[in-house]
C-alpha cells in the first residue's frame, strides 16, 4: 500500500479521469480528499468530497485550511483539473484563451501555492499535475489548449527547480487523448485503443505520490503516447 496513511487531496477528484484515480488512492491506503466545483457526493465510498473552486484563490485557500484542520496535515496534492479546446490562434478569442490558461495553468499555479508553505515546513511533500503529450509535440488546431498545457509544463520544472533540497517533489504526467466515456462520445470513428488508459495514468500518479519517488522531481512522464500526439482531451 504505497500511500498507507498519507492524506491525499486530488482536484477534479470526482471528474471522469478522477473516477479512476480517487478509488486507486483509496485503495493504496490514502485518505483522500476530493475538491470540485461540483462534487459528486457518495461517488466513491471512504472519500470526503469538498465544494471548491480552484481557480479562485481565497476558495483554494480554504480549500487546504481545512484539509489540514481535520487531518492534521496534507502529504500529496493531485491536479486532474484541466480544459481542452479546438482553435487555430487566428480563431481563438480572448475569452477561450483565458477560459484555457485558467483551467490548466492558474488553477495549478494556485493549488502549488496553496500547500508550499505547509508542505516545506513539515520538509516533506508531493505535488503533482497532468499536462498532456502535446505540450512536447503539439498538433495544429487547438492553439489555446497547447500553450497552456506547455506552460503546466513550464510551472512543474520552475517549481522543481525553487523546491530542490526541500523534501517537496513537484512532477507531472503527459498523458494522450485520455479514453474517457465523454472522449469515445466525441469522436465515434477514432479506434480508441491507442488512447491512454485513466488506470495507467492513476499508475503513474501513485508511484510519483510514494516514498519510492523521493528522489524524482521535475519529471514529465509520457504516459501512453504510443499513439502519437493527439489531443489528450479531459471529460
Amino acid at each position: 500500500m504505497r500511500l498507507n496513511g498519507k492524506v491525499v487531496v486530488i482536484a477534479g477528484g470526482s471528474g471522469a479521469l478522477g473516477q479512476t484515480v480517487t478509488p486507486a488512492c483509496v485503495k493504496a491506503g490514502a485518505q483522500v480528499i476530493t475538491a470540485d466545483r461540483n462534487p459528486q457526493a457518495g461517488q466513491i465510498v471512504g472519500v470526503s468530497a469538498i465544494k471548491a473552486d480552484v481557480s479562485d484563490e481565497a476558495d483554494v485557500q480554504r480549500l487546504m485550511n481545512e484539509v489540514i484542520r481535520v487531518h492534521g496535515h496534507l502529504d500529496v496534492l493531485i491536479n486532474l483539473v484541466g480544459g481542452f479546446a479546438m482553435g487555430r490562434l487566428v480563431e481563438t478569442d480572448v475569452a477561450l484563451w483565458q477560459r484555457m490558461l485558467t483551467m490548466n495553468v492558474t488553477a495549478a499555479f494556485l493549488l502549488s501555492k496553496a500547500v508550499l508553505p505547509h508542505m516545506v515546513e513539515r520538509g516533506t511533500g508531493r505535488i503533482l499535475h497532468v499536462a498532456a503529450w502535446a505540450a512536447v509535440e503539439p498538433f495544429p488546431g487547438a492553439a489555446a489548449y497547447i500553450v497552456a498545457k506547455s506552460s503546466l509544463l513550464a510551472l512543474i520544472k520552475v517549481l522543481a527547480l525553487e523546491l530542490k533540497g526541500s523534501g517537496v517533489t513537484v512532477n507531472g504526467v503527459l498523458p494522450n487523448t485520455i479514453d474517457t466515456p465523454a472522449n469515445r462520445a466525441s469522436m465515434p470513428e477514432v479506434d480508441p485503443s491507442t488512447w491512454t488508459k485513466p488506470a495507467s495514468i492513476a499508475e503513474t500518479l501513485l508511484f510519483l505520490a510514494s516514498e519510492e519517488a523521493s528522489q524524482v522531481s521535475g519529471a514529465a512522464i509520457p504516459v501512453g503516447t504510443n499513439g502519437g500526439a493527439k489531443p489528450a482531451r479531459k471529460a
